[in-house]
């Protein structure tokens, strides 16, 4: 059985950067090379773990999870047709993932793929940022299903790991005419349906390769990404609306040479 230290150091590595435009992924294949763990076994914890993450955002965003169910009075982004935006988003992703499920497990989760993925990224958020664009959507509320489709186009590059779903939905939304900050939110909120499907997905076709004893190993995993996560989306908000994605993206450029140093 795998050590409790190593899910408390991978869940919390998820969790701060599960949200943040810097791939969660990304940085869990590297730390997972880094501490040995490696292997059909590790890349279903790191997808498993994901659950903590998720219930992260959905204890910020509860209001607005629960307004899925109970509408609330002028809410657009909410029951019925707020569900429908959040399919128009998943599915795009879902089916892709679906159809090339085992060959992104074969051959992107590998240091060698998440280094070019860095750099492309980053490349991206920085045109991104340097492009002018008029913004049509500034709250929730105002998500249109042209947009949120759009958006669950732009989400597909998230199957390459490295590149980071959050930078796909954050970059996607802002040049589809979402203000960087309802982007951020609803790259949140969105990340949810598509995060449960890849996780339940993954613990079944995958469940053969743990035991009862293992049972700790996850629950650990499953805290450290849920406190951290709670952590770091806070974070994001507070800082979202006052900086550009471009500080993301020379991040991701200083760490794409230690990855090529040690990893690759």
């Amino acid at each position: 059985m795998d050590t409790l230290l190593t899910a408390i150091i991978l869940s919390t590595v998820e969790g701060l950067t599960e949200f943040l435009p810097v791939s969660s992924s990304g940085h869990l294949i590297l730390a997972g090379n880094l501490l040995n763990f490696t292997g059909a076994r590790a890349s279903t914890f790191e997808v498993v773990i994901q659950l903590g993450a998720i219930l992260a955002v959905v204890a910020l965003y509860w209001k607005r999870f629960a307004g899925f169910v109970k509408p609330q009075p002028y809410a657009r982004f909410a029951g019925s047709r707020g569900i429908l935006l959040l399919t128009l988003t998943s599915l795009p992703a879902c089916l892709l993932g679906l159809l090339l499920h085992s060959v992104i497990k074969q051959y992107l989760f590998r240091p060698a793929t998440v280094l070019i993925a860095l750099l492309v990224g980053a490349v991206c958020m920085i045109l991104v940022e340097r492009r002018k664009y008029r913004v049509v959507c500034v709250e929730l509320d105002e998500m249109t299903p042209r947009l949120a489709l759009g958006i669950g186009c732009f989400q597909c590059l998230a199957l390459w790991p490295g590149f980071s779903r959050s930078a796909a939905t954050i970059m996607g939304g802002m040049l589809l005419g979402a203000g960087r900050t309802v982007a951020a939110e609803y790259s949140f909120i969105a990340a949810v349906p598509i995060m449960a499907a890849a996780t339940g997905y993954d613990l079944l076709k995958n469940l053969g390769l743990f035991s009862p004893a293992d049972i700790p190993f996850f629950l650990a995993g499953l805290a450290g990404a849920f406190v951290s996560a709670l952590l770091a989306v806070k974070v994001f908000v507070a800082l979202v609306g006052r900086m550009s994605l471009v500080p993301f993206a020379v991040y991701r450029l200083l760490l794409a040479p230690f990855v090529y140093y040690f990893m690759v």
